[in-house]
């Protein structure tokens, strides 16, 4: 596969850097990664988690080759990143794949005991040397497929159109390839997809990481929420643990969602929700936080379905809830406050987002570039929230005294409050 023109632009000290980091990299993952297997190695008893369909799984002998190739792509990704910045999110990506998983190894082993059949020429070979170093331990998640997730990431937009469709083909064999090699069971493989998203999450291509600029909130609403979405999620990874069947393990999805809202909460903010300005997510946090996304959406139809949609406030300005599609189209411009919600596709109306914690006290930076949006922002606008009771009803308060159309915050709150919505509105509707 041929790399886009600017991967051969990467400075040769660059090259050297990656090279030098690979030197690190790799005996630190065979050194941990065979720790792991030692360890599992010593005990009496490895459980096995399977499902009874995986019988039917197919064993495809070929199939190591794509297995096997991860490891060359795994050095290439980091020799081809244009910039130190890139080259350090990518390596942070790998320890925190591989610190994770080797935790978990070590902490919850587990096996596979199929035995694999006879293989002939290359990929006997291939099998030979994998097992020469791998053991039947190192199950869930899975590392291969953490990785898989890490590095189709790093590479995809390097590649012409043509090529990038290969490349997204070449991955999904790759994933395929840890149940046709008879490497991993099949829990192992969203385990290991979770993992390798996080770790996309935690060094994210664009804008601040989550753990950047922290500090622990002083907000008491905050808190109060860092505190029941932290023990619903560890309510809901207690529950991985009880045994039972093996589809328990995916509770590790939304588990580790409300954690990651936790410390939202707790003072990492809206960035956490990685929004961008037109109202679309990353990738990572699109996936991430599915379980809390169609939690939020029901819960968005349970207060509102029996109110209008949008309330007229002034000529041109609207106050509803997050719009479906349909009703998007219905306004030149969407000023979106909230940080959980995702923008509808494909629409024709300017979307502008200023991401804002549900139920926590607003940030006033957020709130006067919204406001300075709402001048400048074409009628019919609509201003929105999840439910459109608290961040766009706070806004649009400050927006009318800012802009005469209310005296003061009192007026201002009495011209929302005709409209019939019930909001809430913060004392300085800030």
């Amino acid at each position: 596969m041929q790399l886009k023109s600017e991967v051969h632009k990467t400075d040769p000290a660059l090259i050297k850097r990656g090279v030098l980091c690979l030197l690190l990299l790799a005996p630190l993952f065979y050194a941990t990664y065979g720790l792991a297997n030692w360890l599992a190695s010593q005990s009496v008893a490895v459980p096995e988690i399977v499902f009874d369909w995986e019988q039917q799984i197919p064993f495809w002998g070929w199939t190591i080759i794509p297995y096997w190739s991860l490891n060359l792509f795994y050095a290439v990704a980091v020799l081809v990143s244009t910039s130190k910045q890139e080259q350090n999110r990518l390596i942070g990506r790998y320890l925190t794949a591989q610190c994770i998983a080797f935790v978990c190894f070590i902490a919850f082993p587990l096996t596979i005991t199929w035995e694999k059949p006879i293989t002939t020429g290359l990929s006997n070979w291939l099998f030979t040397m994998l097992g020469n170093f791998d053991q039947p331990f190192n199950q869930a998640p899975s590392l291969h497929i953490a990785l898989a997730i890490i590095i189709w990431d790093h590479l995809r937009d390097r590649l012409p159109a043509p090529w990038r469709m290969i490349w997204h083909g070449w991955c999904l064999l790759i994933g395929l390839s840890v149940l046709t090699t008879w490497q991993h069971h099949f829990i192992d493989v969203p385990a290991g997809a979770l993992l390798g998203l996080f770790a996309l999450w935690l060094f994210p291509r664009e804008g601040d990481a989550p753990w950047q600029n922290y500090r622990f909130t002083r907000d008491p609403k905050s808190r109060k929420f860092m505190r029941i979405y932290g023990a619903a999620g560890l309510a809901l990874l207690a529950l991985t643990f009880t045994g039972g069947h093996p589809a328990i393990l995916l509770l590790l999805w939304p588990a580790l969602a409300l954690l990651m809202l936790s410390f939202g909460y707790s003072g990492s903010g809206a960035k956490i929700f990685q929004k961008r300005p037109d109202g679309s997510v990353s990738l990572d946090s699109f996936w991430l936080f599915l379980p809390l996304r169609i939690f939020f959406r029901l819960n968005r139809i349970a207060w509102t379905w029996r109110e209008p949609a949008a309330v007229k406030i002034t000529e041109g300005l609207y106050l509803g809830r997050f719009p479906k599609r349909s009703e998007a189209q219905n306004y030149a411009c969407i000023i979106d406050m909230t940080a959980e919600c995702i923008a509808p596709r494909n629409i024709n109306t300017r979307w502008q987002a200023f991401p804002l914690m549900d139920l926590a006290k607003p940030e006033p930076a957020t709130m006067q570039a919204a406001v300075t949006a709402m001048h400048n922002a074409p009628r019919p606008t609509l201003i929105c929230c999840a439910l459109g009771y608290q961040r766009s009803a706070n806004l649009i308060a400050r927006w009318l005294v800012e802009s005469g159309h209310a005296a003061d915050s009192q007026q201002a709150e009495e011209l929302i409050r005709k409209t019939g919505r019930p909001v809430r509105l913060y004392p300085d509707h800030q």
